[in-house]
Parts: structure tokens; C-alpha cells; sequence
């Protein structure tokens, strides 16, 4: 069953992964964004995460149905942290399931690239001296 989600609750992968495999599907992928400690340089404190929220879960389902159209995957979930996020949490995490893992995948890379580039998600980073709003990819993703 898919599940899109935006939240300020941490995310618990486990919880997300939980019952996304169905009888037929063989495979099943999760990807989880942290914060990292350091970026470009420079020792990252937090992140903040802004979202139209109203808009991103539709953009969510979107991104899903493009994916299962594609990889022929049973099921996609997206969930998007909002707020503040410390290093070392998850900001958002991706689950993808499929009959088998090629699919699973790739799916799921792509699930993941076309979030960081459509959704209505944004991203300030703070830093050690300052902070910045942090622009994610601007082409469309290719293979």
C-alpha cells in the first residue's frame, strides 16, 4: 500500500518499510536522506525544512505513479520531515516494492532524484557562521 507523508515526527524507517511488500513482491528498497555533519566544508548544526504541504503529497503521488508506470512497481512510499532536523536524523525516507530488486532499484533512485527536484520541499541549512537556503537539482533527471 502506498504512503506519502509530510510530518515533523522523526521517521522510523522500520515502521515505514513495514507491510510495503505484498504476496508478489521479492524486493524491497528503502532509501533514507540524513543530515550529514559537514557540507561543503563547513560543520553543519541542523537543517530546517520548509514544505507547500497541500501541494507536495499530490506531487508525491505524481512521482509514484510515474514509477510504477516505468519500473512496474507494487508499491511507493514517500515520507518528508518538515521543521528542524539534526544531524544524523532522517529527513526523508523512500520505500519502493517490487517483484524484484532491478525494479526496486531503480525505482526507487528515481522516486528519490524527482522529489529532490519537484516537490514543493525546501531546505535551509545551518551552519557553523550562518545559514543558507540550499537549491536542490534544476534539470529534469536523466538516466
Amino acid at each position: 500500500m502506498d504512503d506519502f507523508r509530510i510530518t515533523t515526527d522523526r521517521l522510523e524507517e522500520a515502521a515505514i518499510i513495514a507491510g510495503a511488500a505484498g504476496v508478489r513482491d521479492g524486493a524491497v528498497v528503502a532509501f533514507s536522506g540524513v543530515v550529514r555533519g559537514r557540507n561543503l566544508g563547513r560543520r553543519v548544526l541542523h537543517l530546517e525544512y520548509e514544505a507547500y504541504e497541500a501541494m507536495a503529497v499530490p506531487v508525491f503521488e505524481r512521482i509514484a505513479e510515474a514509477a510504477r508506470s516505468r519500473f512496474g512497481v507494487a508499491t511507493v512510499r514517500i515520507h518528508h520531515r518538515i521543521g528542524r532536523v539534526e544531524v544524523g536524523e532522517a529527513s526523508v525516507v523512500v520505500v519502493v516494492a517490487s517483484g524484484h530488486r532491478g525494479a526496486a532499484f531503480d525505482a526507487a533512485r528515481r522516486v528519490m532524484d524527482e522529489v529532490k527536484r519537484i516537490a514543493p520541499v525546501w531546505k535551509r541549512e545551518y551552519f557553523e557562521g550562518g545559514d543558507v537556503w540550499v537549491e536542490g537539482p534544476k534539470e529534469p533527471v536523466t538516466e
